[in-house]
């Protein structure tokens, strides 16, 4: 299969089903977005690779998991509204995320400020999926009623908030430092 198609020279993409749409229209922003905050979770798994502690496994399958969940998220952004989803998200997903954010927290020191992103790479990175899944939701909203599925916005919504949680885990249980943000700059 070759890479290069040629097809999109002019600022046109096919969504699923092949509606041809200007490369800037909300769906595919909306799917983009969700592909770069996949690309940012794949980078953070990369920083965990060499590192080791007992849960580590755990994650990378849960990590992994979202990816999969979350490319199929964008492909339910990338089909028309006139067109039936091949694969549609459950409630269930959003629930797995709520499982694992309670389990992590209860782990957590509890925060008594705001933090900025910080702390070993694998968190940090995780900091900037969140804030891209944040950006995902915020162009999924203007897709609301379009949405075959309005799961699609609560599961980005509870994504980020995953994200924030194991950010945040993963600084603990690598020893990497939380920056409180400073009230006096």
């Amino acid at each position: 299969m070759r890479i290069y198609t040629r097809s999109g020279d002019k600022g046109l993409t096919s969504l699923v089903y092949g509606k041809r749409v200007p490369k800037n229209d909300l769906r595919v922003e909306a799917y983009g977005t969700c592909d770069e905050a996949n690309s940012m979770i794949g980078l953070a798994t990369s920083f965990l690779e060499k590192e080791t502690w007992d849960k580590k496994e755990k994650l990378l399958e849960q990590l992994h998991r979202i990816q999969t969940i979350l490319f199929h998220v964008g492909a339910e952004l990338a089909t028309p509204p006139e067109k039936e989803v091949m694969w549609k998200l459950k409630k269930e997903h959003i629930d797995e995320l709520e499982s694992q954010i309670d389990e992590w927290d209860k782990e957590l020191t509890p925060l008594k400020q705001f933090i900025l992103p910080s702390g070993h790479q694998a968190s940090s990175a995780l900091h900037v999926a969140r804030t891209v899944t944040r950006r995902a939701e915020r162009i999924a909203v203007g897709l609301v009623e379009e949405l075959q599925n309005p799961l699609v916005v609560s599961y980005l919504n509870r994504l980020s908030d995953y994200l924030f949680v194991t950010a945040r885990y993963v600084n603990q249980a690598l020893g990497g430092t939380e920056l409180p943000l400073k009230a006096d700059v």
